[in-house]
């Protein structure tokens, strides 16, 4: 292992944080194709779903409930073990505006054409009223939402049974068959996206259709995407398309965009699925600052080891001290004896 580097350390060294150039080389995969994933796009997703049933048809996905949430459009409300592209709806007021300018501040695109929803507004005079006299806008904050293949995988690092792998794309895929049902995986996770199914406690998560990019297609979610909000490809080209589309944003006066889960040294060394967002990832319930939830094991250990040794010392010593004592005493007497 040493006739090579990966920047600027060993192949292997870490393994549990940090900046990792090349994760499928670090599980074993030589001569892995680039990294691939996920670039998600939530200025143009229209919620049309369409990446919901291509995702169920093309993995054989059961359905989750057909019940209406209540919120919104939105009836699978998060991701789940049948869940594996979830849209949201995320229904926002924003204040009424004239013209085609952008609020201070940023907000929601207003190109020429966009349509508007106005709220109703049924305020009596003296301020009652159902809709509270607010006369503004709503709009629709709508994104497809899927697991992020995260560099670093405390789902993979915790699996017992070795059901969860590294892909020689960079992906994390569960083997259902290997799945023991342990659940150590579910609560490893810093994004809440990997579930046991009820019916045999066994996890479940985006595979990013392994299968089909071992065919050399691209995942069905990406290819049912009538806009183009879901894109696949390499990792670095995705990430300057994505730079890109910002900088396109922030021109048109959308000053909110910005991108989530792109950055290779944050909290879980980058996701393989990262997205644009238009207003705070915890809008459209994401964590601010994901951190993989074994980063602290070596230190753990080494805190644990310290323990164990400092607990083993005083054992010896409390059975120790009053045999030395003893020992003392006998060799005493047996001095005195002599001098006699």
């Amino acid at each position: 292992m040493t006739d090579h580097l990966l920047g600027d350390h060993l192949p292997g060294d870490r393994l549990l944080s940090g900046v990792e150039p090349d994760p499928a080389g670090d599980a074993g995969h030589s001569g892995a194709p680039p990294r691939t994933g996920f670039f998600t796009d939530t200025s143009v997703c229209i919620g049309c779903k369409a990446c919901e049933v291509a995702c169920k048809e093309w993995n054989a996905l059961p359905e989750d409930g057909l019940s209406l949430s209540g919120m919104s459009y939105d009836n699978t409300q998060g991701l789940g073990a049948s869940t594996w592209r979830h849209v949201a709806f995320i229904e926002q007021e924003v204040p009424a505006r004239g013209g085609a300018e952008a609020p201070a501040g940023g907000g929601p695109p207003t190109a020429e054409g966009r349509t508007r929803l106005p709220l109703a507004d049924t305020d009596d005079g003296n301020g009652g009223g159902a809709g509270g006299g607010t006369g503004g806008e709503l709009r629709w904050l709508m994104a497809s939402d899927v697991c992020k293949h995260c560099t670093h995988a405390a789902c993979l690092d915790v699996c017992p049974t070795g059901s969860l792998f590294r892909t020689e794309f960079g992906t994390v895929v569960v083997q259902e068959d290997i799945c023991n049902g342990c659940g150590y995986c579910v609560p490893a996770c810093p994004y809440g996206v990997i579930e046991q199914r009820p019916s045999d406690g066994r996890a479940f998560k985006c595979t990013m259709c392994y299968d089909r990019l071992g065919a050399g297609q691209e995942p069905a979610c990406a290819k049912a995407c009538p806009t183009e909000s879901i894109q696949y490809g390499p990792l670095d080209e995705l990430r300057e398309r994505a730079a890109l589309r910002v900088d396109q944003l922030h021109a048109a006066g959308v000053t909110d965009a910005r991108l989530y889960g792109h950055e290779p040294d944050d909290g879980v060394g980058g996701d393989g699925a990262f997205f644009l967002l238009l207003d705070e990832p915890e809008v459209y319930g994401l964590p601010p600052d994901p951190v993989v939830t074994t980063r602290d094991l070596p230190a753990m250990w080494k805190h644990a080891g310290a323990a164990a040794l400092s607990l083993a010392g005083g054992i010896a010593l409390a059975f120790a001290g009053p045999a030395l004592k003893r020992f003392g005493r006998a060799t005493g007497a047996t001095g005195r004896k002599g001098r006699r």
